[in-house]
């Protein structure tokens, strides 16, 4: 059987195609999360690439669609692999965990004890005394990668679960 034969067949065009376009969304779309992602943390060459990507693949599965505009399947192949990029996207950011948060945490009492085990769990923290609506509180403020937020916060909450706090993403780190 030719190539030709195998790419106007049924099971092609109806099974194969499909699937293909829904994968190709998926990747492509998973691609752009992070190529925005990127941009927004001014990171130009994963941007870059990343975008470079995201269209190829994107002009390579609508020219498919193009070419085969009776087949319904490749529409909702094309709408399933967007939805479901997007899920894909947010979970490998969240996996790669890209970039630096500012966490702001008040406490309006027992902070001494968190703030230590923070501090010998390597958190770098500024530490700051403030007047809160009915009594001073401590204020605290520690620019961490993503990767260690989960850390953070279980020391945090283990110690501290009343403590408000905040989290903030930040653009750049200047280390000093």
């Amino acid at each position: 059987m030719d190539i030709s034969a195998l790419l106007n067949s049924d099971i092609f065009i109806y099974i194969v195609l499909p699937i293909l376009i829904f994968l190709s969304r998926i990747f492509d779309q998973s691609v752009g999360i992070l190529r925005i992602i990127f941009a927004t943390k001014g990171y130009k060459l994963p941007a870059f690439l990343a975008g470079f990507v995201e269209s190829l693949i994107w002009l390579i599965a609508i020219g498919q669609i193009m070419n085969h505009l009776d087949n319904v399947l490749c529409y909702l192949a094309y709408a399933g692999g967007f939805a479901t990029g997007n899920v894909v996207g947010i979970y490998l950011e969240q996996k790669l965990s890209i970039g630096y948060l500012m966490v702001r945490v008040i406490f309006q009492k027992d902070s001494e004890t968190t703030i230590s085990l923070l501090r010998d769990a390597d958190f770098r923290l500024t530490v700051s005394d403030a007047q809160g609506m009915e009594q001073p509180v401590k204020v605290v403020f520690s620019t961490i990668m993503r990767k260690r937020l989960n850390r953070f916060l279980k020391i945090l909450n283990q110690n501290n679960p009343n403590a408000f706090y905040t989290i903030e993403d930040v653009k750049m780190v200047k280390q000093g």
